[in-house]
């Protein structure tokens, strides 16, 4: 890609780089080896704080946030666990770009990762020309975090087979990774601000379940769904406008509209509604991060293929493409939802309204 051509999404450091340049000028408070900025200007990027200019990004348990960075400066790596969608990436990358600058350096778990994303690869033209060397050593984001002294963030560990998962172990524990065939004595040291981000989903128990020496490097934070109401609203809004912004695109009744959506998915999300009625969870995960992405496709949908004006009616019919996701039943849990909650709350207000006669169209099976 053209160095001129913009980023769909660009990392944490790029995205917020005036931020953490004003905040590493003004950060006067000790900091840990390694660091760039102060556990207290981590936090400050974080969660914001009005005086310095600094918007608040990770929106959920605050003193979550206090712990993680405690653990980061503890000999021990940060795990994060959570239902999918609870901004668990996020955090992770915010953290990094905040305490060494970049987010970059990341091994993607899966099925397929193996023990050479976490310790070295190598260039086999040169291995085969020259043998064994540092010039044909390809190292993994693990090894150049380490030998850099930065935080490596680890995504869905749990995906990966457990031997691979392992290879952290000694890595964890020593702080070294030993490169035998460099020598006998060649051991790559971790400098000072190396530390491991690793994140799993709560519905990938069972698929690659972590040793427990795995487990005793780590310290577990669980990342819950947003409980507040408000809070999700101005997190929706905040993304809306950031992802609708490059674009220039613009909508308008994005607030009230946001209200329905926020509502509706903390009522199928929780099992129960404001007004206290049970419902039906669907499988599907409701999460803020599937919110926002139904927000921003609903804005699309007004913007151009409608008069510019978002109504609860894009949100309806974008509703759809989420909660049939996993399960045919599903369908009929948003169909119950639709036919009993919305259709009392639509004779109250006129977004509930546009909701329930859009949402009364779809196919839900």
């Amino acid at each position: 890609m053209d160095n001129d051509t913009p980023a769909i999404r660009p990392p944490a450091e790029a995205r917020y780089a005036a931020e953490l340049a004003r905040l590493a000028a003004e950060d006067n408070a000790p900091k840990p080896d390694g660091w760039h900025l102060s556990p207290r200007a981590v936090r400050k990027f974080l969660l914001g704080d009005a005086k310095a200019g600094v918007n608040r990004k990770f929106y959920g348990d605050d003193p979550l946030v206090d712990r993680a960075i405690v653990s980061l400066m503890s000999h021990q790596g940060l795990m994060l666990v959570g239902e999918p969608g609870t901004a668990k990436s996020l955090l992770s990358e915010l953290l990094a770009a905040a305490i060494s600058g970049t987010s970059g350096l990341v091994v993607q778990g899966s099925a397929g990762t193996t023990e050479d994303h976490i310790r070295y690869g190598w260039n086999y033209a040169l291995l085969l020309a020259e043998g064994p060397s540092e010039r044909a050593l390809v190292p993994s984001p693990v090894l150049n975090a380490m030998r850099s002294g930065r935080i490596v963030r680890f995504e869905e560990i749990t995906r990966c087979p457990p031997e691979v998962q392992d290879a952290l172990i000694s890595i964890l524990s020593e702080k070294a990774l030993a490169l035998p065939e460099l020598g006998p004595d060649a051991v790559a040291s971790a400098a000072p601000g190396f530390n491991v981000i690793a994140t799993a989903n709560l519905r990938d128990r069972g698929v690659h379940e972590m040793s427990s020496a795995l487990k005793r490097r780590f310290n577990f934070e669980t990342v819950h769904p947003i409980a507040d109401p408000e809070f999700e609203r101005e997190l929706v809004l905040k993304q809306l406008a950031e992802r609708l912004g490059p674009a220039g695109v613009t909508v308008a009744g994005e607030r009230e509209v946001a209200e329905v959506l926020v509502r509706t998915f903390q009522d199928l999300r929780t099992g129960r509604t404001a007004e206290g009625a049970s419902l039906n969870r669907p499988d599907a995960v409701m999460s803020t991060a599937e919110a926002v992405n139904v927000m921003h496709a609903a804005a699309l949908e007004a913007a151009y293929l409608d008069n510019g004006r978002l109504s609860a009616a894009h949100v309806a019919r974008q509703l759809q493409g989420v909660v049939l996701k996993d399960s045919p039943e599903d369908g009929k849990r948003l169909r119950a939802y639709v036919d009993h909650i919305v259709k009392e709350r639509a004779g109250r207000s006129g977004a509930w309204k546009d909701f329930y006669q859009a949402a009364r169209a779809l196919k839900l099976g």
